[in-house]
Formats: C-alpha cells, structure tokens, sequence
C-alpha cells in the first residue's frame, strides 16, 4: 500500500471522505483511525484562534530584571524553538509544482521522505542539484558575505542567495538551499547555515571518505542529537525511555504502526507537533553587540527576524544566548540564555498577524492551526487520550491563556467559549493545555504531557525504526566522535554548534 506524506503545505486528496478500515495504517497515515471526527464551526474555532493570542503583549521583562518574564519556561531554551522548526522541514514538505496545483489542487506527490536525512541541507544531492555544492561535490556552499557581532563565531557567513534582477523591483535574495523553508525566518536560517558548516567541517576532518560516507555521518550525529538532546528536552526524559528504553531493543511503538512504509499521522503532524508555536517568543536577542533584542515578525524589515531576504550584516547569531554550552551566564543579564516561552495554550501577538510572506489565507497562526485541523478531520484531544489509556483532563482544567500566575486567576475555561467544546477540545488546543496542567510556578519546568509527548515520541522513534539507513538499525551501539564531546561526555546541539564553527 503505498504511503501519502502530509505536511503543512498541502491537503491530502479525499481526506475529508475517507472512510473507516479496520487496519491500523489507512491510505491517509491516521494513528487513530477508527476515532471519529471532531466537529466545529469554523466561527467557533476563529474564536477560539483570537482568544489564545494576546491582543498585544506586554513590553518583555528586560533581561537584567529581577524577577524575570513570568512567560519563559525554565525548562526549554529559546533555540530548541528553531532546532524543531528545522527538524520539522526534514520530515514534512510538499514538492507539488504550481502546474500540479493547477492541474489538481490537492495532489500531493512526496519524493522527499519522512526520514530523519537532512535532504534539507543536501537537497537532491551533488549530481542532481550541484549549484548546492562547491565544485568537487563535497563541501556545501555558502555565500562569502560575512554576518559579524557574534562573539561567538568569527566566521559566521550567510545563505548563498540569489541575484535577482534588477528590473524585478519587489524581488528579494532568496537562499539557494534544499529547502527554501529554512530561510522563513534569521534563527533558522542561520542554524541551517550551522549545519552547512557542520558538513563541511566532516569533509575536513574525513577528506578520503566518499560524500555518502560523509553524509553518513553526519546524518548519524543528527539523530544523536534528537535522540539524545532535542527529545528529552521537549518530552523529558522519561517519556523517551518508555519509548526506546535500550539500544539493543526496538522502540516500543504502542499506537504508530505502519505495513510497509513509515507515514506522516495527521495527529502529529496537524496537532501535537504544533506545539512549539507557543513557545515562541515576541523578541529575541541575536547577540550582545546589538543595542536592542528584534520582533520575530513585524512590518519594518530593521527590527523584524523576517526572512527570505538578505538581512543586515551585523546580524550574527551567538548562539551561547540560544543553547547550553555549559558556562551559563548570571540568569539576570543580557549574556543570559533566554529560555523558550512556556508550551501552553497562548501565543504572543506577532503570530496574530503573520506577514504576508510567511502567511496564506490565514494570518493568525492559532485560527490556522485549528481550521487545518478542522479540515483533516482530527478526533479531539478527548477521545485521544482514551484511545491511549490515558486519563482525560476535565473541561474546567481546560482553559485558555498563558501558564503564569496572573493565567490561574483569569483564564477562562474552553467551555465557556461554546458548548460545543463541553467534552470535546479540537487536539492541537487539547496537548498544549495537557503540557499546561503541570504549572505550579514561574519554576516549573513546562514539558509535553502523556498525549502530545507520546505522539511526538512514537512518531520520531518510529521513523528512525522505519529507515533502515539510521544508525539505530545500522550501528544501534554509535556513539559520536571522542572529540565532539563535552566536558561531561555528552553530545548535543551546542556540541554540534561548537564543531561547525569550526569549518
């Protein structure tokens, strides 16, 4: 049977028609199959949409203030926001051409696979796309202009972009990257410029081996790095170990089951996955050279993290400001490393209002996430949670705001939207107020819960399970190089960060 890929682009052909099967797989890459639809009015769901996002935020809390933000979560960085953004692209994308659009507007035809393979970053490859390449189909490109005021790395360099021409007035320079997706916005541009040097820095350290053998590789150290950081940093730990509690057993795969291929579920990829959309933060610092943190979107292109264009060259990234690379700074300074916001069911105000480039038809990313939902026909976080055995949260713990002090006192619960929510929250709203439930204090560490966490979990173990080119069937004993190590032995994204600038 072959396997269709969703992704955030696209609309699966018949979706909406599809019918029950007995089978646990489906054309359509449903985990919960058998469970029956949601239904709302698309009215209801806008309602919902503009009331989790801030009619305007709050002026942050600068970051030398005692006490801090009461929106961070303490638990989560502001760079695992990214580094799941950019996972996000190496598993989902909708290769349909305009004229397939035209000619059918919900085909879909997915040749780049649900696999953890960074044809993000590699594309098609040297033979197939080699203006991604230098010249001896090794080494990735990047352009020669040179990002300065990190303080990290003096060697930041941007995105090879394009040149356009000069009599198309509104154009921009766009990256030449294997998924233009990656230039949405400055952070995850230039973490994909990281793992470009990354690359590049294993052709150095590996000149004899073949690119495949390279990409290898590196492909290898990525999955480490989502096995071993990005997981139990969004999970915790222990939801990861009930999942793939050892390397010499497969992961325990309870509800994500497949016959031949490993699909994209829409109860992941519609829902549970969204969930970093709320831990987006109103304003980032890029480095400490810089007077003045930016707007991770608004109108003016001087203050605004937009991407898809060539941004100011004093822009470099420090990543210490992002990651953990083990010196922490005074948590009350501008050297700090700002903490992701909490996951809960807010969002800060720019997404109420995405920029025409990054939008569709919907402006306000709450309100979009709830109508694709809508049209995917996603069961509710309810029935979800009894499918998985798991016990359901009562509506008046089920409530819409931000998870802080001031949210326990004045968020209102769903219900008290409509009735039509009594017993049935749409499932993308339903894990993020499951992640909420935990707030005790502005201390609490904010994880996902045991609906969203095991979806997430079992969707991201059971494609590495699935590809039969992962190192954890391949070499289920890898271990990164010796030298990619920290002091403590282990390897992450900061480890990662700290050998591509190497490059």
């Amino acid at each position: 049977m072959k396997q269709v890929a969703f992704t955030r682009h696209g609309i699966l052909r018949g979706l909406d028609a599809a019918s029950k099967s007995n089978t646990s797989e489906g054309r359509f890459g449903r985990m919960f199959r058998t469970l029956q639809k949601a239904e709302f009015s698309q009215e209801i769901l806008k309602t919902l949409g503009d009331q989790m996002v801030s009619e305007a935020d709050a002026v942050p809390t600068p970051e030398d203030a005692n006490p801090r933000d009461d929106e961070e979560n303490t638990g989560i960085f502001a760079g695992y926001t990214y580094l799941g953004q950019f996972i996000d692209h190496d598993i989902t994308f909708d290769p349909a051409s305009s004229l397939m659009k035209q000619n059918d507007p919900d085909a879909l035809e997915d040749f780049r696979t649900p696999r953890f393979d960074l044809d993000n970053i590699y594309g098609r490859g040297p033979d197939d796309q080699p203006y991604l390449y230098f010249s001896d189909g090794k080494k990735l490109l990047l352009s020669s202009r040179q990002l300065t005021g990190s303080g990290f790395d003096n060697n930041v360099r941007d995105l090879a972009r394009n040149t356009p021409d000069p009599k198309d007035t509104g154009a921009t320079k766009r990256a030449i990257i294997g998924d233009p997706r990656n230039d949405e916005n400055v952070i995850v541009s230039q973490l994909q410029g990281m793992f470009i040097r990354f690359h590049n820095r294993m052709v150095d350290l590996f000149p004899e081996e073949p690119i495949e053998k390279v990409q290898q590789r590196v492909r290898w150290h990525y999955q480490w790095v989502i096995i071993h950081d990005f997981l139990p940093t969004i999970l915790g730990q222990e939801m990861v170990d009930s999942i793939y509690p050892s390397t010499d057993e497969k992961p325990i795969l309870e509800f994500y089951h497949w016959y031949n291929y490993p699909y994209m579920p829409v109860e992941f990829s519609v829902a549970a996955y969204r969930f970093g959309h709320s831990m987006v933060r109103p304003e980032y610092r890029l480095n400490t050279t810089l007077p003045n943190r930016f707007d991770i979107f608004s109108s003016d292109p001087a203050t605004s993290l937009t991407g898809f264009r060539e941004f100011p060259s004093p822009w470099a990234i420090d990543w210490r400001l992002f990651y953990d690379f083990g010196n922490n700074p005074n948590q009350f300074s501008i050297n700090r490393i700002q903490p992701a916001y909490k996951i809960d069911t807010s969002l800060v105000n720019p997404l109420k209002n995405l920029p025409p480039i990054v939008a569709t038809q919907v402006a306000n990313l709450a309100q979009r996430n709830l109508l694709r939902g809508l049209s995917m026909g996603l069961p509710s976080g309810q029935d979800v949670a009894r499918a998985m055995g798991q016990p359901v949260i009562p509506d008046d713990l089920l409530k819409v705001g931000k998870a802080n002090q001031d949210g326990v006192k004045d968020n209102k619960p769903l219900v008290s939207l409509h009735p039509s929510f009594k017993n049935k929250a749409p499932l993308w709203f339903y894990v993020l107020s499951e992640a909420q439930q935990v707030f005790k204090n502005n201390d609490t560490p904010i994880r996902m819960g045991p609906v969203g966490g095991r979806i997430i979990g079992e969707v991201f173990f059971g494609l590495l399970d699935g590809d039969s080119h992962s190192y954890i069937n391949q070499h289920p004993q890898f271990t990164p190089e010796k030298d990619f190590l920290n002091s403590a032995g282990k390897f992450g994204i900061a480890e990662l960060i700290t050998q591509a600038k190497l490059a």
